[in-house]
């Protein structure tokens, strides 16, 4: 891997993604086995969220404190940054100080790498404003994998709010660059536009699309993205595309669940199912930690 940031999936060669999770599956054993690595001894990295986290952000301290490095987490609300600074004025302090990765979120689509363009420090994109969310792409992808082997040709169904998700973007990406079959769901007031150009099949009937899936992945509604009206009610979106047990039976014998978090229980998706067998939410948060430790250990290693 010869890069300086990831900043999206869309800028990852196939076999920049082959590493990525190959090397993740390394980190997930090194995980089971409860142990640590010194491959970042000697490095600072700095998570810069400009909007709330809790897996994501304590994820990558937890990934980078596995590796050896020392951490530092800027809360915005408390920073500089309530004075007026910029992006750009944080970025250049963080190197000044001798930051070597940077983890930025951001509700702007585009400032990972505005960031990136200006720094020195490695960065790595947690998540900008509707546009990417690559980590959360790639654990979504190695518990997939862990649990199928090959994707090739695995029916896919990405059902929420798309219209506002920078992970079903990613998601997409991903999932196709792995060969598998992807169908966003959603009613029209959560599509967006272009979606197929994605290279994935675009539906409206939740109940047609779930037909034969071998993984689900219900999305929050992301209300504080949202200006104007997009949904009646929680209950009457719960009854067309809520991923319930029901509906679950049209599915694939052999089907996983998967969620990104928060998880909003009896919108989304019933507690029954989150709860369930065939969930892989919690699986999603271990192979998260593996995940961000390969994009440490793979960025770092390209000075």
């Amino acid at each position: 891997m010869k890069r300086k940031d990831i900043l999206g999936i869309k800028d990852l060669s196939r076999s920049e993604l082959n590493e990525l999770l190959s090397t993740a599956g390394v980190m997930r054993d090194m995980i089971d086995r409860s142990e640590r690595s010194n491959a970042l001894r000697g490095k600072n990295v700095t998570t810069l969220f400009y909007e709330n986290s809790t897996r994501t952000r304590n994820s990558f301290e937890l990934a980078a404190k596995n590796l050896g490095a020392t951490t530092t987490s800027i809360s915005v609300a408390v920073s500089s940054v309530q004075k007026g600074e910029t992006l750009v004025d944080t970025g250049k302090t963080l190197d000044a100080i001798g930051t070597d990765v940077i983890i930025i979120r951001h509700s702007v689509a585009g400032s990972a790498q505005l960031l990136a363009s200006t720094v020195r420090a490695h960065v790595i994109n947690a998540g900008d404003g509707m546009s990417e969310h690559p980590s959360q792409a790639l654990l979504d992808g190695l518990t997939a994998i862990r649990h199928f082997g090959s994707l090739a040709d695995k029916k896919i169904v990405i059902v929420g709010d798309i219209k506002h998700s920078r992970v079903a973007r990613s998601d997409v990406i991903l999932f196709n660059m792995l060969g598998a079959k992807v169908t966003v769901c959603a009613p029209y007031t959560l599509l967006p536009e272009g979606m197929d150009c994605l290279g994935c099949e675009v539906e409206t009937d939740f109940d047609r699309a779930i037909a034969d899936a071998n993984i689900v992945i219900p999305l929050r509604i992301q209300r504080e993205r949202m200006i104007g009206g997009f949904l009646s009610t929680q209950e009457e979106y719960h009854s067309y595309y809520g991923v319930t047990q029901e509906r679950l039976a049209h599915c694939a014998d052999d089907y996983i669940v998967m969620h990104p978090g928060p998880i909003n229980r009896e919108a989304e998706i019933s507690g029954e199912v989150a709860d369930g067998e065939h969930s892989m939410i919690l699986e999603q948060v271990q192979n998260g930690v593996a995940v961000r430790m390969a994009m440490l250990q793979l960025l770092t290693e390209c000075q």
